[in-house]
């Protein structure tokens, strides 16, 4: 199963914990939509980034998703040759959301793409010509290539560019330049490693754990102030695919995404943010998704 299909999956089962303010939710996600077809950023405007967010959120309250507008919205990119690496992984994973007979769109040039953010280490990453690969990079990359349904090559060198990211207490950092231990790029790692069919470090599950705050929630770093939705929903996803148990955490996380839910059916970020948008409010039925499990009825 893609990443993109593995996540929506987990996403399925928010429902269980929301209950009636699914219906809240979905609203939020449809108030997002522009006209033209694509969802909207922080300033109001449509983007790719958001889009991708909107329609797997609705996809995952299993609400109606408005595809023959959104399909028009994604035909205005063509094949993504001026998109920066984010949104041209945004624009694969749009169309792959889809409906099959809407899905009329350039995937080897697409793809041709993608390739052209390979690095020399055998990654990826969102800088043309690089010498080394992100995880971000390769987690966009993969996950694009899987949506255009072609084929992801050298995957050994992939998987070398992304072990070199490794930092000495088992983590992982984004990149070389910042050689810092983050819970969202170890999530990655270890999704990715599953993926493309490597062992994941032991000790990852061991150093997520150790990111978990007091109150609920998962910390970016083990500096960080406060707990996030973006690290939270990842770390769960990293452990649930880690097969590491994680029920002592359920109702101190369950807890700690009521704070960042609101009435208007959207979810802030963490607890310093105030704005509502479509990727925080995904990140959150993500991580009710797999709390779902542990959760009573």
């Amino acid at each position: 199963m893609s990443l993109r299909l593995e996540m929506l999956q987990v996403a399925r089962r928010s429902p269980k914990v929301l209950g009636e303010s699914g219906e809240l939710v979905a609203d939020f996600l449809r108030s997002q939509l522009n006209d033209d077809g694509g969802f909207q950023d922080r300033d109001g405007k449509s983007d790719l980034y958001y889009t991708v967010f909107g329609i797997e959120g609705l996809m995952a309250l299993q609400a109606d998703v408005p595809a023959p507008r959104i399909a028009r919205y994604l035909r205005s990119f063509d094949d993504g040759h001026d998109l920066d690496l984010v949104h041209l992984a945004c624009l694969a994973r749009s169309w792959a959301a889809l409906p099959e007979e809407l899905q009329d769109f350039p995937r080897a040039r697409m793809a041709r793409g993608l390739e052209g953010y390979r690095t020399a280490d055998g990654g990826y990453n969102a800088h043309t010509g690089a010498e080394r690969g992100t995880v971000y990079g390769c987690f966009l990359a993969v996950g694009a290539m899987q949506d255009l349904g072609c084929e992801i090559k050298d995957t050994r060198r992939l998987l070398q560019s992304i072990a070199s990211l490794e930092v000495p207490d088992g983590s992982y950092a984004n990149q070389h330049e910042l050689p810092l231990g983050m819970t969202p790029p170890t999530a990655a790692a270890a999704a990715l490693f599953r993926q493309l069919g490597a062992t994941p470090n032991p000790g990852l599950g061991r150093w997520l754990l150790s990111r978990c705050h007091k109150q609920g929630g998962f910390l970016a770093t083990e500096v960080a102030p406060v707990p996030d939705l973006l690290s939270t929903a990842t770390a769960l996803h990293a452990l649930a695919g880690l097969q590491v148990d994680f029920a002592p955490m359920v109702e101190p996380c369950l807890d700690f995404i009521d704070t960042l839910w609101t009435n208007r059916g959207g979810f802030f970020g963490s607890w310093e943010d105030d704005q509502l948008d479509c990727e925080y409010t995904y990140y959150g039925l993500l991580a009710l998704g797999h709390l779902s499990s542990c959760s009573p009825a």
